[in-house]
């Protein structure tokens, strides 16, 4: 599965086919494992889970064993997560069962598909994963609401599970050999949250990207910091594809200038030049910044992609080699670490949009625009001058959030968990910054097109900067008088969430 195949079925709800030959690998899983188990040690099947593992399970207690390990530790905290994550998060467990190396029986995948397919969301709490052995947590209160209990969310609504089993016909998941270990063990809930992020991270730097090339239309920067030429001379893929991006949504555009028209060939007796030969370096220095940003979300999508397709739960069952192999695929470090480093980047994204929205308030740095961009009587109107608290605000929560969470493994579970992931934390946490930089680049949006307006430059922007005007101009029109600016914030961050960027990375 690759990343338009997750967003097709997570975001526009297309619906998740098992076809007859995944099915199949799961029957045979099962099959071998059945027989396989019989008469020997097998952690988790005939053992208690963690540090109990050297206590061995009579053979009428097996499935009590399963269920156990799921009522005991759905022990979440913290508000639910929102549907959208779980709903990754299940497809991220559907896709490890239907490798054929988990050893779960049909049912179990059929069931995961119907939740995902009919809407029905288990409630899960934010708080409870330490990244190793998974989410065990999380995935626990997921694995709940499949054997009926517990709460999911349904149209709308929190429910109880066995109600709403009962209202879709379904019958709740019984234990068969390992279900309940199988269900609770794995990266699920890390690698499901991860790909929404990297999602709404590609979102994040598509419109940086628009809005930076707005930034210089404004300020009508000469073009050369964008050329192919000083680009090429520094040897990142990322920032020579930022550069060329710009160069594409630019090139239209009537308010860039040519140096070698207006500084080389031109003879000028400035001897204070009132135009700036060189712009501050959140104008000129995009590709710089947003290049690294770039090569990072190449990076993690195919970190995360190998997640979503790899079997990531412990044992591994291989029928092939007709034998079960102990060992630590539910380690989340790779998702853990790609996350401290996504989040780490979109703080620098936003960091650069709030720079940007500074030298647009502030008269004395851009030379052109009134202070907070007040296009009403100074002293008595304020302009954007609250939204800049704002802004200033969550792009500091941001850069305290991008402390790294992989380095703070606590040993816990006996000090059998002696070094673990923290990638769900994580991943949580670069779903925070990810929605604080949303935040601050609505509020850069609606500076920007105040500073069109101001400078009546709308008619010479380019096509793709013009559109982005008119989008945001759609929400916010033009204000002289003091308004309330919380509810068009809100809006255009749904926008930005909803809308599909013209700028392909």
């Amino acid at each position: 599965m690759n990343l338009d195949e997750f967003k097709a079925i997570v975001l526009l709800n297309e619906q998740l086919e098992l076809i007859p030959e995944e099915l199949k690998q799961v029957e045979d899983s099962y099959h071998f494992l059945l027989s396989f188990a019989r008469k020997k040690v097998i952690y988790g099947i005939n053992t208690g889970f963690g540090p109990m593992a050297q206590y061995k399970i009579s053979d009428e207690d097996v499935l009590n064993l399963q269920y156990n390990i799921i009522r005991s530790h759905s022990s979440g905290a913290g508000r639910p997560l929102d549907e959208i994550y779980v709903k990754a998060a299940m497809l991220c467990r559907y896709r490890t069962f239907i490798a054929g190396k988990s050893g779960v029986h049909p049912d179990t995948v059929l069931l995961l598909k119907e939740f995902i397919n009919r809407g029905i969301y288990p409630c899960i709490p934010e708080h409870g994963s330490v990244g190793s052995s998974g989410d065990l947590v999380q995935l626990s209160h997921l694995a709940l609401t499949l054997i009926g209990e517990g709460e999911v969310f349904y149209k709308g609504t929190k429910q109880n599970t066995a109600e709403v089993l009962k209202t879709e016909n379904l019958s709740p998941l019984s234990m068969y050999l390992r279900e309940g270990l199988a269900l609770a063990n794995g990266t699920a809930f890390m690698t499901g949250i991860g790909l929404v992020n990297l999602i709404y991270a590609e979102k994040l730097l598509q419109w940086s990207i628009i809005t930076s090339a707005l930034m210089n239309e404004i300020a009508s920067s000469y073009d050369d910091f964008l050329s192919v030429e000083l680009n090429h001379a520094k040897l990142h893929y990322g920032q020579q594809r930022i550069a060329q991006l710009m160069r594409q949504i630019l090139g239209e555009s009537q308010r860039m200038l040519n140096r070698q028209k207006e500084l080389y060939e031109k003879e000028t007796q400035e001897t204070v030049f009132r135009h700036k030969v060189q712009p501050y370096y959140s104008l000129r220095c995009v590709p710089q910044i947003l290049g690294p940003v770039l090569d990072e979300l190449v990076n993690a999508e195919n970190v995360l992609i190998n997640e979503l397709n790899s079997v990531d739960d412990n044992p591994i069952v291989d029928k092939d080699t007709k034998s079960v192999y102990h060992g630590g695929n539910f380690h989340g470090d790779y998702v853990a670490y790609e996350m401290d480093k996504l989040k780490t980047g979109i703080t620098k994204l936003t960091m650069l949009a709030e720079r940007q929205l500074n030298y647009l308030l502030h008269d004395k740095i851009n030379g052109i625009l009134p202070p907070f961009l007040n296009l009403g009587n100074l002293g008595l109107n304020y302009g954007l001058q609250g939204t800049q608290f704002t802004a200033t605000s969550t792009t500091a929560e941001c850069q305290t959030l991008s402390n790294p969470m992989y380095v703070h493994s606590i040993p816990n579970n006996n000090d059998n968990q002696d070094i673990v992931s923290m990638g769900t934390n994580a991943a949580l946490i670069t779903k925070q910054v990810i929605e604080n930089s949303f935040q601050v680049i609505s509020i850069h949006a609606i500076a920007l097109v105040q500073a069109v307006d101001y400078l009546n430059i709308k008619e010479k922007l380019s096509p793709i900067t013009g559109h982005f005007y008119t989008q945001i101009r759609e929400i916010i029109p033009l204000f002289i008088q003091d308004t309330p600016k919380y509810k068009a914030i809100e809006q255009i961050v749904s926008l930005l969430k909803k809308e599909n960027p013209p700028v392909e990375i």
